[in-house]
């Protein structure tokens, strides 16, 4: 059996010093030909977002929500597509035709756009996110004809409501909202904004989830009441539950604990009522006994006036 020893990594020349050493912030995990390719928190952000995107104004059935999928946009350049970190859609089978998973969401076959769209800010993507430069990656092709930008896509294009940028680095979290064609940034209260297309909010909440304990971007309910994940729904049943049994167990207890005393008030009843009904059969016993001295004595007792 081999060592576990022997399994370690052995460099061939000294490790430098650390503080010499390029950190994970140095070191892109993103193409450099195709920006935005999801890190760890992408992942799992976007998957939060999916567990938790519960719209109150449309069935289940009637919600779709992804992560990191390909939209496409222009049925004149089929190729043309924008990837955001996470988005939702309601109004549309959950199902590709009710039957299938997706490969992507192409707008053209969709019966409706999407109705939020988040992109999660990272360094190679953050301009183009924001709207501050509009070449993007890969995408940019050679001519006149080149695909829009991002933001354009968004905001002119498919006019999705709403569009949300959230900046892992600050834990700021922005949202705009489609007026009158343009996005307009909106003022969020107490961290979140309420939705009313959708009947829910979505805000900030520190948290762990995943055993990792951050700020996260969620969902609430309109009145800011956290919108459980699966997992932790069947947490926190799972705590009530322990909870219930334990409370149950108490009041069992306890339960016979009065059980048990009043059985023993019961006896001690019971032994105070003989111990009376003693005393009355002595205290007869006595009067009788006087009462035959007085006879003996030529008293009738009968005949002495109370």
């Amino acid at each position: 059996m081999t060592s576990s020893s022997s399994l370690k990594f052995q460099p061939d020349t000294p490790l430098l010093p650390r503080q010499n050493l390029p950190t994970m912030y140095d070191l892109p995990s993103e193409d450099p030909k195709e920006p935005g390719l999801p890190d760890e928190f992408h992942a799992l952000q976007a998957w939060l977002l999916c567990l938790t995107f519960f719209p109150l104004t449309f069935p289940p059935e009637q919600v779709f929500s992804a992560c990191d999928l390909n939209i496409y946009y222009d049925l004149n350049h089929p190729q043309w597509h924008k990837r955001p970190d996470w988005f939702g859609v309601v109004g549309t089978s959950r199902l590709y035709e009710g039957h299938d998973t997706r490969d992507s969401y192409v707008t053209w076959i969709e019966p409706i756009n999407p109705a939020i769209v988040v992109e999660l800010l990272s360094r190679s993507t953050k301009k183009q996110d924001l709207g501050e430069i509009e070449t993007e990656g890969k995408e940019i092709e050679e001519g006149p004809d080149k695909p829009p930008s991002k933001w354009e896509v968004y905001e002119s294009i498919l006019k999705i409501p709403y569009y949300v940028v959230f900046n892992r680095r600050d834990n700021k979290i922005r949202i705009f909202h489609l007026e009158d064609g343009l996005y307009q940034e909106v003022e969020l209260t107490e961290g979140r904004l309420y939705l009313p297309e959708l009947g829910i909010s979505l805000g900030v909440w520190q948290g762990s989830f995943r055993s990792i304990n951050r700020v996260w971007l969620r969902w609430f309910t309109r009145d800011g009441e956290l919108i459980l994940s699966p997992e932790e729904k069947a947490f926190q049943e799972a705590v009530e539950a322990f909870q219930e049994a334990a409370e149950a167990k108490q009041e069992a207890a306890e339960a016979k604990q009065e059980t048990a005393e009043a059985f023993q008030e019961a006896a001690e009843a019971k032994q105070e009522a003989a111990e009376a009904k003693q005393e009355t059969a002595e205290a007869q016993k006595r009067v009788e006994q006087l009462m035959e001295q007085l006879r003996q004595l030529g008293i009738n007792p009968d005949e002495i006036d109370n």
